[in-house]
């Protein structure tokens, strides 16, 4: 297999087939047989000029998953019936191959190959699989409604049915979708549910709903990111923020999962393929953070459907590099945690973690260290009052110094309490404050300002997403709430960054101030059927001037 071409193996038995071949078709179908289970893509050969090969997985009534993308660097892909039981029989493979200047654009349909075993019976496992999803699709049938109002599950993305149209700007690429969110339900429905179905209630109910909507994926942008939730934003240089993961319409993972954003025009450039490596698997609720000193983002944890992940990916923003680390140490699989770094390392604290079935997911309270230089994690011996179980919440570093957290969720409980770890003595405290604190929320969005202030906005309350803005000021432990058209969106599950304002020569007697910066956001839900993907940018200046 000197020349390039693009393999399938069509269950676990399967042989080898040849989809796409050098001088062939650029874009080919082919019809999964209802036995098949899993399907496994890859590439061999020279990759020439070609970028990447567009896989994806459509049923009887055209509703998409998304498998991934192979690219010169990632060159195998693989995907089981048991991550997304939404698709049963009759799928259809669609395979598109982009660059290499192909002669053949026609759609191709292509015939597998089945494999037939000696003895027809099917092996036990497939046949308790399929069983298992038949009572798990007659659950969300007859449960439906119930499902749809369940709620209070950490692994849950804010956006809805109703549509409902926003007073914003649209942005390019903004999705609407299914209301993702329910009201009105205790704790003990949420665990009922989710212990009935062997699920979070949010899949269930999302899944069955996407049967009936039957609305098409979003496609990626020419010109920038589709709508997306869960997804993180993490500046690399005055200029420069690289976007990673998300979820988007009907839960779908988003097909363009890594972007660049440029802050001096605030364009956006794909970068999926322009890093070598083994690229992290599609997912949301993990955590990005940058190292200044050696110029790498480190990204941890996150979940995906029925998939948690401990895993640390490192994207070395020099040389442009994906590599996984093989870390020592003991760290459980976390989404919805925060992730901060001080002095080289990563303290990452709370967040959801899988808990097996009936026993619904469960919150942590406790703190890890990730050491990149040792590969290790361990956890650190902390005193003091430390905050309860949460996921959802938000850590700014402050004064290189203190770690603040403030708000979560631990079902059914919203938090608007704050805790504050000093990271010379570990000792976490209670921060009493002043003024009028933000309601209690999760999925909100944080940045730190300048030395003494850090912004809290948005977020979800358990019933709906917010809108409004808060200042923190450490010196004086006070809130103060903003009112600002710009940041007027309900959202949650959004990112925000602060960015140095291109081409700023303005000064500030107050060297606190972090002069000449912008204040982006991205992204988020709205809990009433829209994700977003616009870039909302306010002054750093005008935010502490109306504080």
């Amino acid at each position: 297999m000197d020349e390039f071409g693009v393999y399938a193996i069509f269950g676990v038995n399967g042989p080898p087939q040849r989809l796409l071949r050098a001088e062939g078709s650029c874009r080919v179908s082919a019809a999964v047989p209802p036995s098949v289970r899993q399907v496994v893509l890859f590439s061999s050969g020279p990759w020439g000029e070609r970028i990447c090969v567009n896989a994806e997985l459509n049923d009887a009534d055209q509703i998409p998953i998304t498998i991934g993308k192979l690219t010169p660097y990632n060159k195998c892909l693989s995907w089981e019936q048991w991550e997304e039981e939404t698709w049963t029989d009759g799928v259809t493979l669609n395979v598109s191959l982009e660059g290499g200047n192909p002669t053949n654009s026609q759609p191709e349909l292509i015939a597998v190959n089945e494999y037939t075993p000696k003895n027809p019976t099917a092996p036990l496992a497939d046949r308790e699989l399929s069983g298992k999803r038949k009572r798990e699709r007659s659950t969300e049938e007859d449960g439906g409604d119930r499902m749809s109002e369940a709620r209070g599950e950490e692994n849950i993305c804010p956006n809805g049915v109703k549509e409902k149209a926003t007073p914003v700007r649209k942005g390019k690429g903004q999705v609407k979708s299914q209301k993702l969110f329910g009201n009105g339900t205790d704790a003990s429905k949420v665990k009922a549910a989710a212990n009935e179905a062997g699920a979070t209630p949010l899949q269930n109910a999302a899944r069955t709903k996407s049967r009936q909507a039957k609305t098409p994926t979003q496609t990626s942008s020419l010109v920038g990111p589709s709508g997306r939730w869960g997804q993180t934003l993490c500046p690399i240089d005055a200029q420069t923020a690289i976007l990673i993961g998300g979820q988007g319409a009907r839960m779908q993972f988003c097909k363009d999962p890594m972007w660049k954003l440029c802050t001096e025009d605030l364009s956006w450039v794909a970068a999926e393929t322009l890093a070598e490596g083994p690229t992290p698997e599609a997912r949301i609720g993990h955590s990005a953070v940058f190292d200044p000193d050696s110029k790498r983002i480190f990204v941890f944890g996150g979940s995906k459907n029925k998939k948690w992940f401990n895993d640390v990916h490192i994207l070395d923003t020099q040389s442009w590099r994906w590599t996984m680390v093989e870390a020592q140490g003991k760290v459980p699989p976390l989404a919805y945690h925060s992730c901060s770094m001080f002095r080289g390392e990563l303290f990452v604290l709370g967040g959801v973690f899988p808990r097996p079935n009936p026993e619904p997911d469960g919150c942590s309270d406790s703190l890890y260290i990730f050491d990149p230089h040792l590969s290790i994690w361990y956890q650190p011996i902390v005193t003091g009052d430390k905050p309860s179980p949460r996921s959802g919440h938000s850590a700014c570093v402050m004064q290189e110094r203190y770690i603040y957290v403030f708000g979560g969720w631990d079902t059914p409980v919203c938090y608007n309490d704050m805790y504050m770890l000093d990271l010379g003595l570990m000792e976490f405290s209670v921060v009493k404050t002043s003024g009028k604190a933000p309601s209690p929320r999760s999925w909100h969005g944080s940045a730190v300002l300048s030395e003494t202030k850090f912004l809290i906005h948005g977020g979800y309350n358990g019933n709906n997403a917010l809108s409004d803005t808060f200042i923190f000021d450490i010196d004086t432990n006070s809130w103060t709430e903003l009112k600002l058209a710009q940041l007027s969106t309900l959202r949650a599950g959004h990112s925000i960054v602060t960015m140095e304002t291109p081409d700023h020569h303005g000064y500030s007697e107050d060297s606190s101030v972090s002069a000449g910066r912008t204040l982006l956001v991205f992204g988020g839900g709205d809990n009433e059927g829209t994700f977003f993907s616009d870039v909302t940018s306010v002054s750093v200046e005008d935010l502490l001037a109306a504080a």
